[in-house]
């Protein structure tokens, strides 16, 4: 990380860090690198792998940016959908002007290691691969079809660097889960969710603490994952463990009349 001259961490620095890290933990099965944007593809309902995100040092001018993604996603017979983080809001103007709507806001939360509350749990299992239990809990709380099962399955292969599948098991099947992935020394949490009927009872609290503490062990330096602005019960849990640091948002814009 770029420090400054007092021995900070550079805030800009850290939020790119950020930014890739969290890009290369939840990878697309197609990406492509336009006027300084990473055009990525996958299919399927999810939007970051399936929208334009921006690079650090990107040149290419809004006007151009936009035509080149709407060109790219229009042969992949997608809606185009962008990726806008604040440190990145170049677009915007250009983006209002073409009748994109906004959605999904996010925010991205940041902590120390050491900050966090992680340990080892004995009712969580931590897996370097995602086991067929892992997988069917994600397709039954999320609602996958055919097609997203395939999509997600083929995400999940393509995760580069040190990983790790948690779940938690009540009544013969895994009630919450997680995974999460180290890049750079920064761990990166992902797919958290509690299945409906096990929810307040801690089980999401002691999975991703499992998954912290398996970071911590493995090396980790910091922790930070991406949560829904409005999703009130999950900033809840993530503030429990440690995560109080907002380091930036995004939204997506959506293009809402015909290219």
């Amino acid at each position: 990380m770029t420090m400054t001259s007092g021995g900070r961490v550079n805030r800009e620095d850290l939020s790119w860090e950020v930014e890739e890290a969290c890009r290369e933990a939840w990878p697309a099965a197609l990406e492509t690198v336009a006027l300084g944007w990473m055009l990525r593809s996958s299919g399927g309902r999810i939007r970051r792998p399936n929208s334009a995100n921006p690079l650090r040092g990107r040149r290419g001018t809004p006007g151009r940016v936009v035509d080149a993604a709407e060109a790219f996603y229009t042969s992949h017979g997608q809606a185009p959908l962008f990726r806008v983080p604040d440190i990145a809001p170049e677009l915007e103007l250009e983006l209002d002007r073409r009748d994109y709507s906004r959605e999904g806001g996010t925010i991205h939360l940041h902590a120390e290691i050491d900050a966090l509350q992680g340990h080892s749990d004995g009712d969580v299992t931590v897996s370097a691969a995602p086991t067929e239990n892992w997988f069917e809990a994600r397709f039954r709380t999320g609602g996958y079809d055919d097609a997203e099962r395939r999509i997600f399955r083929h995400m999940a292969s393509l995760i580069a660097g040190d990983r790790a599948f948690v779940s938690c098991e009540r009544d013969g099947q895994i009630a919450a889960f997680a995974f999460g992935v180290i890049r750079n020394g920064l761990l990166v949490v992902e797919a958290v969710e509690t299945d409906a009927g096990f929810r307040q009872q801690g089980l999401g609290r002691r999975t991703v603490g499992s998954l912290i503490g398996w970071a911590r062990r493995a090396g980790a330096k910091a922790g930070c994952l991406q949560v829904v602005a409005d999703n009130t019960p999950a900033r809840a849990l993530y503030a429990s463990l440690g995560f109080n640091r907002e380091l930036y948002r995004y939204h997506y814009r959506r293009k809402t009349t015909a290219a």
